[in-house]
């Protein structure tokens, strides 16, 4: 399934890049993200914790940065698992510079395997509101100057 959304930064373009080029403070942006290991280059373990209806659980993963396009284009793919099943996906980040204002253009491809199928038409609504919790912690860091 695919996932697609717009925000708004509130810093230029290359304070944004340098904090999304930044593993821990992804880490600490991203909810429920309990542990982020850098395994290689661009390479990562994760340990995540979603507390929300069917995707409810402690998922073990791994992220692998697989494009960087400073300071315009971030590419991920992520797959982990969980007792309730497993989530594979691949997401963009496009930044367009605004002045003092950076454009976000995010997109993903998501699928999920074993009893998160059941709720797997909850899932794009849940991304949405977890996409919305990060970027709104990315840009609380850049409005307080800590990136």
């Amino acid at each position: 399934m695919k996932i697609e959304g717009t925000e708004t930064l509130h810093a230029p373009r290359d304070r944004v890049w340098a904090l999304l080029d930044d593993p821990q403070a992804l880490a600490s942006c991203t909810p429920g993200m309990q542990e982020l290991r850098p395994t290689g280059p661009d390479e990562f373990e994760a340990i995540l914790s979603i507390g929300i209806a069917a995707v409810r659980g402690t998922y073990k993963g791994k992220l692998r940065i697989t494009e960087r396009t400073p300071p315009e284009r971030y590419a991920v793919q992520v797959e982990g698992s969980s007792g309730a099943g497993f989530v594979r996906a691949v997401g963009v980040l496009e930044l367009e510079d605004q002045g003092a204002q950076t454009g976000v253009r995010w997109s993903g491809e998501v699928q999920v395997g074993g009893a998160l199928t059941l709720g797997s038409r909850m899932i794009p609504g849940i991304a949405r509101m977890l996409a919305g919790q990060f970027f709104q912690c990315l840009d609380r860091k850049l409005q307080e100057g800590s990136a």
